[in-house]
C-alpha cells in the first residue's frame, strides 16, 4: 500500500479527518518553510546557524515532532529572507 493510498483509507475516519484538517495549516507552513530552505541551498545546519539554534531544533520543527513558537518561525523566516504573515479568517 502506498502512503497516498494509506492516507486516502486514514480520511475515511470522521475523527482522523477532523484532525488532520485542524494540524493542516501548520503542516502546510513546515512544507513551505522546507521547499524555501532547499531551494536556498541550505542544510538544516545552515539554516539552524543563521538563527542561533542547533541542526536538531530544525529537524524537529520539519518533522513536525513539536509545535513551533511564532519567534521561532519568525526566526526561520528571517533566516530565509521571507516575511510571516499570519491572518484570522471566518469559518463557514
Amino acid at each position: 500500500m502506498t502512503f497516498r493510498e494509506h492516507k486516502a483509507q486514514l480520511m475515511k475516519d470522521p475523527e482522523f479527518k477532523k484532525e488532520y484538517d485542524r494540524l493542516e495549516p501548520i503542516y502546510g507552513l513546515i512544507r513551505e518553510l522546507i521547499r524555501y530552505r532547499i531551494k536556498n541551498g541550505l542544510t538544516q545546519e545552515e539554516l539552524a546557524l543563521r538563527i542561533g539554534t542547533k541542526q536538531s531544533a530544525i529537524s524537529r520543527l520539519e518533522s513536525t515532532k513539536q509545535m513551533p513558537s511564532l519567534s521561532f518561525l519568525r526566526s526561520v523566516a528571517n533566516a530565509l529572507d521571507m516575511e510571516l504573515h499570519f491572518r484570522l479568517i471566518r469559518r463557514n
